[in-house]
């Protein structure tokens, strides 16, 4: 219980640090009043009211969710994977969001009074597309679906689909701007639709990778081991794909190509806290939301009033972590 309540302790310190620091910098007893305000229903006449409920809560709440999509389908695919490299851009799940996003912005794909949605129903389509094609490929090479397989497979579409993005990219450069700084992350702008969005889709499939988590220990001993115990190997590896697949596709279409996250996060919380699952998932919910709302302020302040990419933040950070966490491991 200790090691939960310090992360929900750290989690509101840096939720609270992201609300007052940006380009206004907002006292903490003004942000508390301002919730104050909220909770009792009372007009928001502040300037800074304005500022922390329409633009900073929202921002600092999808970034905290888009962190957790991430680290959570990242610890789904190097449990059932067994494979400290596997994540949703090493498998190609990303790129296949990224393309269904960037085809959606280039064709002016929308819904009727919905127009954020025309976005994240293509950046899901694809994502859950290319998670079927990696499998399809996968299972027409290797019929048991060894982890090898899937890896390679993932990798070299991950490749392609690169290719492609760079390919619409040079033939409709009149969106250029908009798709390059896209695909390198960006959550400017982020609403309360967003927001809403990615609670749905964190309940709904993370809840489902958190009630399988034993599986998912099961599948740590070896496909072979999880069989004897019991597990059909097949089905919940592929139940917990599309749950992987669907919270990378949410993310991908809030906040674009965010890297490294699914990737470092799970490693930070399996040294921290052991290998356990039903440990392991809700601790990379709390570590993910942190370390993006911190990436993501980090982002927004250190050159302001200009604002980097946090997919660039991310990247630097996490490559870092990622060389310090490995060279740690061989001494």
């Amino acid at each position: 219980m200790r090691k939960y309540s310090l992360a929900i302790s750290i989690f509101l310190l840096v939720f609270l640090l992201c609300v007052s620091v940006g380009s206004v910098t907002i006292p903490v007893q003004d942000i508390l009043h301002s919730f104050n305000a909220l909770l009792t229903g009372q007009e928001l006449n502040n300037q800074y009211d304005r500022i922390i409920y329409y633009i900073r809560i929202p921002r600092v709440i999808v970034s905290g969710l888009v962190g957790v999509s991430l680290a959570l389908s990242g610890a789904i695919m190097q449990g059932l994977l067994k494979n400290p490299l596997a994540d949703g851009s090493t498998l190609g799940i990303s790129s296949g969001a990224s393309l269904g996003a960037v085809v959606a912005i280039i064709t002016g794909y929308n819904i009727p009074y919905l127009p954020f949605y025309g976005t994240v129903i293509m950046a899901i389509a694809f994502a859950f597309g290319s998670l079927l094609l990696i499998l399809g490929i996968s299972y027409r090479i290797d019929k048991t679906l060894s982890n090898n397989t899937v890896i390679l497979v993932g990798v070299i579409f991950s490749m392609s689909t690169s290719s492609l993005i760079s390919l619409l990219i040079a033939i409709f450069n009149n969106d250029i701007q908009r798709i390059i700084f896209w695909t390198m992350g960006s959550l400017s702008g982020s609403t309360y639709e967003n927001a809403i969005l990615l609670i749905g889709s964190i309940i709904i499939f993370g809840g489902i990778a958190l009630f399988k988590a034993e599986e998912m220990n099961a599948f740590s001993l070896g496909e072979d081991q999880a069989r004897n115990l019991g597990v059909n190997v097949k089905r919940i590896r592929i139940l917990l794909f599309l749950c992987s697949s669907a919270l990378i596709g949410a993310a991908v279409a809030v906040g674009g190509n965010i890297g490294f996250v699914g990737l470092i996060i799970p490693h930070m919380t399996r040294l921290i806290f052991g290998s356990n699952h039903r440990i392991v998932l809700p601790m990379a919910v709390f570590i993910g939301a942190i370390f993006l709302m911190t990436t993501d302020l980090i982002s927004r302040t250190m050159f302001r009033p200009t604002e980097l990419p946090i997919g660039v933040i991310t990247a630097l950070i996490g490559s870092i972590l990622f060389l310090a966490i490995f060279s740690r491991r061989r001494v």
